[in-house]
C-alpha cells in the first residue's frame, strides 16, 4: 500500500463543505487565511516538484504597539541521491536542492526560513556504523554548508536555521547535532545543539554523539527571538519551557521520525508547547524511505532491515493561542510559509496567564531535590 499522501485531502473527499469547516475549526483551532504567492513563486515550486503552502496567522490589533509581522518558512525534503553515493556527491545534491527551495523562499518574502534535523545527509544514525557516515559532519562555524547558506541568507535578506551533523575541531573532534542560526546578514549568529538523545529503536544516536552542554539559548535578531529544540527535545516538556523562560518567541523543531513509532505524538507535541508557553512552533520532518546498504537490528526482535521506516513529513506551525496550520504533505518535498504577527504572544499571555501562574519556585525546589542521590518522591500513603 502507498503512503497517504495528506489527512486533509481524505478529510476534504468524504466531508460536506459546510461539515468541513466546523471540522477543520476543532482540529485546527481557527480558519487561516491562504497567502498568495508571486506567479514566479508557483511556478517554481510546480517546475521543481514541491509542494508550497502559506497561512496567516493574524491577531487583533493594539493601541500602542505595531504588528510584528515575520515570515516564517519550514522546508521538508528527502534525500536526493542514493546512500551509497560518494559523500562530496550526496551533500552537493543536498546544497543544490535546498538552494532551488530557498530561493522561492526568497521570492516568497520569507524572513526565517529553517530546515529539517542533519539536512545534509541520510538519517544514518540507525545503522550504528561510524563508516562513513561520520564524513557528513563538518565544523558549525565555516564549514562548507554554513559557507554556502551564508550566502543564501545574504542573498534573500532571511535568517537560516541549518541543522547538521558538527564537527568539533576545537574539542578532540567530536561530534554533535546542531543547529547553525545563520544572520540575514550572513553572519553566523551562534550554534545550539540537541538537548535530549533517543536510544529507542532505530534512534541509535549516542553511538555518534551526546547531549548538548550549551543550555537553552534565545538568538535576538530582526525578525524576533527564536529558539531551535531539535527532534527528541520537542517530547520533553521541560525543554520547550526553558527556551520560554529565555524569552524566545519562535521556537523551531527539525526533526527527523518515522511514522511507526512518533506519529501519533507528532500532531500533539509542538502544538502544545504553543501553548503552554506562549510562543510560536515550528515543526519540521523529513520525508521519504532511506534504505542503507548493510542490514541492522532494532534490539526489539525485529528480523534485520536496511531502511528505517517511513519520514512522514507532515511539518506545521502553531500558534500560541493553540491553533495551527494544515501540515505538508507526508510523502513529498516541500515548503510551508506562515506569516505571523509577534504580538499574538504577549496577547496571549494576558488572556490566559500561564506565564504568570507557572509557579517556577515551587518546581524549582521539587527538581532540586530530585538530583539528589537521597530523593524520596512525595507519596501519601493511607495510615
Amino acid at each position: 500500500m502507498d503512503e497517504l499522501y495528506n489527512v486533509d485531502d481524505i478529510l476534504k473527499k468524504y466531508i460536506p463543505k459546510e461539515e468541513l469547516k466546523e471540522v477543520n475549526r476543532i482540529i485546527y483551532g481557527r480558519e487561516y487565511e491562504n497567502l498568495q504567492f508571486c506567479q514566479e513563486a508557483v511556478a517554481a515550486a510546480e517546475s521543481k516538484n514541491f509542494e508550497l503552502k502559506g497561512y496567516k496567522i493574524s491577531c487583533p490589533s493594539e493601541n500602542l504597539r505595531k504588528p510584528r509581522i515575520v515570515k516564517v518558512g519550514l522546508i521538508q525534503n528527502k534525500i536526493v541521491l542514493e546512500t551509497t553515493e560518494p559523500i562530496q556527491c550526496q551533500i552537493q545534491a543536498l546544497h543544490q536542492r535546498i538552494e532551488e527551495i530557498a530561493n522561492v523562499a526568497g521570492q516568497c518574502d520569507v524572513n526565517v526560513l529553517c530546515m529539517q534535523e542533519a539536512w545534509t545527509m541520510p538519517f544514518a544514525f540507525c545503522t550504528r556504523e561510524k563508516v562513513p557516515w561520520c564524513e557528513f559532519a563538518e565544523s558549525a562555524e565555516d564549514g562548507p554548508t554554513t559557507k554556502f547558506l551564508q550566502k543564501v541568507a545574504a542573498r534573500h535578506n532571511m535568517v537560516i536555521i541549518s541543522p547538521i551533523l558538527e564537527r568539533d575541531e576545537v574539542h578532540g573532534d567530536t561530534i554533535w547535532n546542531t543547529a547553525v542560526v545563520i544572520s540575514n546578514t550572513g553572519n553566523v549568529i551562534g550554534k545550539t545543539r540537541k538537548n535530549h538523545i533517543p536510544r529507542v529503536g532505530d534512534f541509535n544516536e549516542s553511538t555518534y554523539y551526546m547531549e548538548s552542554l550549551l543550555g537553552h539559548p534565545v538568538f535576538e535578531t530582526v525578525f524576533g527571538k527564536i529558539a531551535v529544540n531539535i527532534c527528541y527535545g520537542r517530547h520533553h516538556p521541560q525543554n520547550w519551557m526553558a527556551y520560554g523562560i529565555n524569552g524566545a518567541e519562535i521556537v523551531f523543531n527539525p526533526s527527523a521520525t518515522v511514522g511507526g513509532l512518533s506519529e501519533p505524538l507528532w500532531a500533539i507535541e509542538a502544538r502544545n508547547a504553543a501553548i503552554a508557553n506562549s510562543y510560536y512552533t515550528c515543526a519540521i520532518n523529513r520525508v521519504g524511505t532511506e534504505v542503507f546498504p548493510n542490514e541492522f537490528t532494532s534490539g526489539d526482535g525485529r528480523p534485520p532491515h536496511k531502511d528505517f521506516g517511513h519520514f512522514y513529513g507532515s511539518s506545521y506551525v502553531a500558534a500560541p493561542d493553540g491553533s495551527r496550520t494544515p501540515a505538508l504533505s507526508r510523502t513529498r518535498d516541500g515548503l510551508l510559509v506562515a506569516e505571523i504577527d509577534l504580538n499574538l504572544c504577549r496577547q496571549v499571555k494576558d488572556k490566559w496567564g500561564f506565564r504568570m501562574t507557572q509557579r517556577l519556585e515551587i518546581y524549582r525546589d521539587l527538581f532540586q531535590e530530585a538530583c539528589l542521590p537521597d530523593f524520596k518522591p512525595q507519596v501519601v500513603k493511607e495510615q
